[in-house]
């Protein structure tokens, strides 16, 4: 697909997205981000929405969320000029961890973050691929705070608002960017 100049930028990215239905259970309606990054145009249009809406209040940090988080967060924190910092699952990050614990529908999941990642007064920008039930940044958010960093805001390509992560992380505090949402679906 062309870019079509009178496109807005967050059309432009949504008309990308690929929906992938009964996946990953019956009824679900799986929004897979990975046309965004296939395609060189719509990627760096991706990136682009991103660099722009941090270029001037250039944070510390760029913190990604496993994985595709860690696929914007570290581009992004490129362009920047600033550091990254992966959140991970746990278990899988080699120096000492502070962790996280949150609830999933069906059971929990822990994500670990180096302990000297960021430090006192570090001001950074959470990001992920798509905000849902809230708990893998909610979890990234505490993790970030624990060491003393600014969380100044929460960013992802895609909201799924109806899933109520979106409002119970704005309840808690943190200022939400995202570029485009499925509500209704």
């Amino acid at each position: 697909m062309a870019a079509d100049p009178s496109t807005p930028p967050a059309q432009y990215i949504k008309d990308h997205i690929r929906t992938v239905p009964d996946w990953p259970a019956p009824g679900v309606q799986f929004r897979d981000i990975t046309p965004l990054l296939a395609n060189p145009r719509v990627f760096r249009v991706l990136i682009d929405q991103f660099v722009h809406r941090y270029f001037e209040t250039r944070p510390d940090a760029i913190a990604g969320l496993d994985a595709r988080g860690f696929i914007i967060g570290s581009v992004l924190a490129y362009e920047l000029g600033v550091g990254f910092v992966p959140i991970r699952k746990k278990g899988k990050l080699p120096f000492a961890t502070v962790e996280e614990t949150y609830e999933l529908e069906y059971g929990s999941a822990t994500v670990e973050m180096h302990t000297d990642a960021v430090g006192p007064g570090h001001r950074v920008v959470l990001i992920d691929d798509l905000i849902a039930t809230g708990g893998t940044m909610m979890a990234g958010k505490k993790l970030l705070e624990r060491m003393g960093a600014t969380v100044i805001e929460g960013a992802a390509i895609v909201d799924l608002p109806e899933l109520g992560g979106s409002a119970k992380l704005r309840e808690a505090g943190l200022a939400l960017f995202t570029l485009v949402d499925f509500g209704g679906h």
